[in-house]
């Protein structure tokens, strides 16, 4: 029986839960699972997708700092659905109104098809099989460890990957305690054989997966009437960043004709410290992402970049003609760039491995506490004391796992699922890759199950995806099985891309399932829409991804627009797996063990602190980033981050609800002007006009070489 406002005020009074959520939607019908897939949902979902993985491949490809875009997709997909219904409305032609559940569904399909922009390897492990990217390694540059990006393949690859992570945590499911609940709000117990493989992360262990929880919040308050208008404001806000940060970089683009030329060369903190990679480069995507990352990241990204570009490369460089020959080129690994690139692969896997055990003892610890708790709370008992025993349910929960279980996807479908596109992938990957051989991928397969559980469940409690960490172990195991003389690095390189598919895959479902289990969608739709949003991914991001590679030249090179700064740390991951530390320079490798070392300390300190102390130490990961490319985005992110501080302490409320509208505009209209500057360059069209900034005693050369040479 439902509560009367009365005892609603009086449970406020006392201190109790928040108001319903789905007590607002009550007389709101929920569409069936056919209904929520809607052609409208599908068109809008693929713009987006082509928009938002142009943004990720620019991100992916400059520094590989991605940051969620969920709320620009949600708000974007809210705004171009909302002028659809508005237009037919008009016209007297709306049939169907949009509902919270079909916002879910664009969400979802969304995320899927974008996310492998970044999954994919485009900046990472896929970009580093390119002979581009080994003649930079320190060696394995011969023609077996060497796959040079083609379309094909690369659409091949992707479609034969990317859905086994969709089917992956099936044969992990389980009966859900939800048989013990007296009655659902309709009054009907639920079954057992409804129960499906969310369950026991979203109904039996409520997990709270914090990505998957905002984004439902966020959705949820679009479909409310004040939700709505405050929805219509910061769809204006982001409009009006979108178009300044659009046009910002199309009047930057006619100042950069040549290298070193335009604003991204303007030494705003003097002509040393831009020798250094120190200047602001005026890129307001990258003050939009550091206006979305949380502050000490930011302050992590710059401390790095003074620790590695301030004091240690100018002490390295200092050692040239006795710690490495001074006769290398600038890129030589066996040069100052391999101090570079290995140090930072050193705190990368330090931060990656004490993380990597703090997620999976917390998820083991958590798993058995709670297995416990279930097996005690299905003893034998009396019905009363059984009762006793349950966990009040809210109206909300009673609700939502009504709904919930309604539509579950069928075991076999899953399974068969599973064990279809794994085969296919044992077939088809040997001749995509041949080092790669079908033993190595039915092993991976065979454990992957329970990697893609424990990366789900770790995230669910921590919302930290650790799949760039099982692909890195991907590497390390699989290179070195298929040794040095047999293509082990490109072996590496490829299983890297199948771990990381599976267990990335299966977290992002499992994120989606609570999104819907918060929307009231159905796992069907869910399930359909993930698949949808991942087939438009296998076709989009690569054709993205070749768009970038063959209009930019210097893709990949460092120093260039894209240098792609995670292509040579996996390479060389690969190799140090397969070949050892033979050929890193002098005291590097005493270096990088000191960085590693470190690099776990500081995660040991951030642990231990008291919660005050602990926020304010830097995270080792973030502090990597700039050891390899520069300090430039180190500067755009912390003058983002000072203007959302500074904002949160003029008006907290207005920056809460505006701020990532701001940041996401920013990073939308840069991220896009990326697509009509690589169809310029691929038409070499070429900007007018080089913008230099010279020292004085340059300047006076250069004018003295031109009345000369008049």
């Amino acid at each position: 029986m439902e509560k009367t406002d009365m005892e609603l005020k009086q449970e406020e009074e006392e201190g109790a839960p928040a108001p319903s959520v789905e007590r607002v939607f009550d007389g709101v019908r929920v569409p069936a699972w056919r209904e929520q897939v809607t052609v409208r949902a599908l068109v809008v979902s693929l713009g987006l997708s082509v928009m938002l993985s142009v943004i990720v491949m620019k991100l992916n490809l400059t520094t590989g700092i991605i940051p969620s875009l969920n709320v620009a997709s949600g708000l974007l997909g809210f705004f171009f659905v909302k002028v659809w219904t508005k237009a037919l409305e008009q016209a007297g032609v709306l049939r169907v109104p949009f509902t919270r559940q079909e916002n879910t569904v664009i969400q979802t399909c969304v995320v899927a098809a974008y996310g492998l922009a970044f999954s994919g390897g485009y900046g990472n492990y896929l970009f580093g099989m390119s002979s581009k990217i080994a003649g930079q390694a320190t060696e394995a540059d011969d023609s077996q460890n060497i796959k040079d990006p083609k379309l094909g393949w690369m659409i091949a690859f992707m479609f034969v990957v990317s859905f086994v992570g969709l089917f992956s945590l099936v044969p992990l499911r389980k009966v859900s305690r939800i048989q013990q609940r007296p009655t659902d709000c309709t009054g009907n117990r639920p079954s057992a054989n409804s129960s499906s493989f969310g369950n026991i992360m979203i109904i039996d262990y409520k997990l709270i997966y914090p990505s998957g929880t905002a984004t439902a919040y966020l959705i949820n308050g679009f479909h409310t009437p004040q939700g709505e208008n405050l929805a219509k404001k910061q769809v204006r806000t982001l409009g009006k960043f979108f178009s300044f940060s659009f046009l910002w970089g199309f009047f930057q683009w006619f100042y950069k004709s040549g290298d070193d030329c335009g604003f991204e060369a303007f030494p705003t903190l003097g002509l040393k410290a831009y020798e250094n990679k120190f200047n602001f480069d005026f890129s307001a995507m990258y003050v939009g992402v550091g206006m979305i990352c949380p502050h000490i990241v930011n302050a992590s990204i710059l401390i790095g970049a003074i620790l590695s570009w301030g004091i240690m490369w100018p002490l390295i460089n200092n050692q040239k003609g006795n710690w490495y020959s001074a006769d290398l080129a600038p890129n030589s690994l066996h040069g100052l760039q391999g101090y570079r690139v290995f140090i930072a692969v050193s705190i990368i896997l330090g931060d990656g491995l004490y993380n990597f055990l703090k997620v999976l003892t917390k998820t083991v610890q958590t798993f058995v506490s709670d297995s416990q708790k279930i097996r005690l709370s299905t003893l034998p008992v009396s019905d009363e004391v059984q009762m006793a025993k349950q966990p009040i349910v809210s109206y909300d929960d009673d609700r939502r796992i009504e709904v919930f279980l309604k539509d579950q996807i069928p075991k076999w479908v899953a399974i068969g699922g599973y064990i279809i596109v794994s085969l296919v992938s044992i077939i088809t990957l040997p001749h995509i890759f041949p080092p790669l051989k079908w033993y190595f991928i039915l092993v991976a397969y065979a454990v992957a199950p329970v990697l893609a559980f424990c990366n789900a469940y770790g995230c669910g409690l921590t919302d930290w995806n650790m799949a760039s960490t099982y692909g890195k172990l991907a590497i390390f195991v699989f290179g070195a099985w298929a040794g040095a003389h047999h293509g082990g690095v490109l072996a590496g390189l490829a299983s890297c891309g199948v771990m990381m598919s599976i267990v990335s895959t299966a977290s992002d479902l499992m994120q989606d399932f609570k999104t819907g289990y918060l929307t009231l969608s159905s796992p069907r739709s869910m399930f359909v829409s993930q698949v949808i949003g991942t087939s438009m991914g296998c076709v989009v991001a690569p054709c993205v991804f070749w768009l970038f590679y063959k209009a930019f030249d210097d893709i990949g090179v460092p120093g260039s627009q894209y240098p792609a700064p995670y292509a040579i740390i996996y390479r060389n991951m690969a190799i140090l797996g397969v070949d050892g530390f033979s050929a890193l320079p002098k005291h590097c490798l005493t270096l990088c063990y000191i960085f590693f070392a470190l690099a776990i300390l500081i995660n040991l300190a951030r642990d231990l602190s008291p919660k005050k102390v602990g926020q304010c130490i830097p995270i080792p990961m973030a502090m990597a980033i700039p050891f390899y490319i520069g300090a430039a985005f180190a500067i755009d992110m912390f003058i983002g981050t000072v203007i959302l501080f500074v904002w949160q302490k003029m008006d907290r409320a207005k920056a809460a609800a505006f701020g990532p509208a701001v940041a996401s505009g920013l990073i939308c209209g840069d991220g896009i002007w990326s697509l009509p500057q690589a169809v310029l360059a691929l038409a070499q069209v070429k900007p007018p006009i080089c913008m230099k900034f010279l020292s004085r005693k340059m300047n006076d050369r250069v004018d003295a070489f031109i009345n000369s040479a008049s």
